[in-house]
């Protein structure tokens, strides 16, 4: 099974600045005010966002987990987990890849 490239936020930047031909500077600025406006809806509980198509944060259960190391059994606490759907229409390309 091959590993899938990973985008980051350095590959984001990069594709602000070469599409809008922005200083990186300003590039950096919005890639950046789009990642805190993420983390500022899932910090306030918003379930949606018209970008995303859907932003919610699930409760995960707790289980009991393993150490890798150990081997020694572990119990992981419930947690929120963000979510993000895509937009529609996205999918089909997506699954087209």
């Amino acid at each position: 099974m091959t590993k899938q490239p990973t985008l980051t936020k350095a590959d984001l930047i990069e594709e602000v600045l070469k599409v809008t031909e922005l200083p990186r500077k300003e590039s950096e600025t919005i890639v950046e005010t789009i990642f805190d406006s993420i983390i500022e809806a899932i910090q306030k509980g918003e379930k949606s966002n018209p970008r995303l198509r859907k932003l919610s944060h699930p409760q995960r259960k707790g289980r009991v987990g393993r150490n890798p190391k150990t081997g020694e059994k572990v119990e992981v606490p419930a947690k929120r987990i963000p979510l993000f759907q895509a937009q529609q229409g996205t999918e089909g390309f997506c699954k087209q890849r």
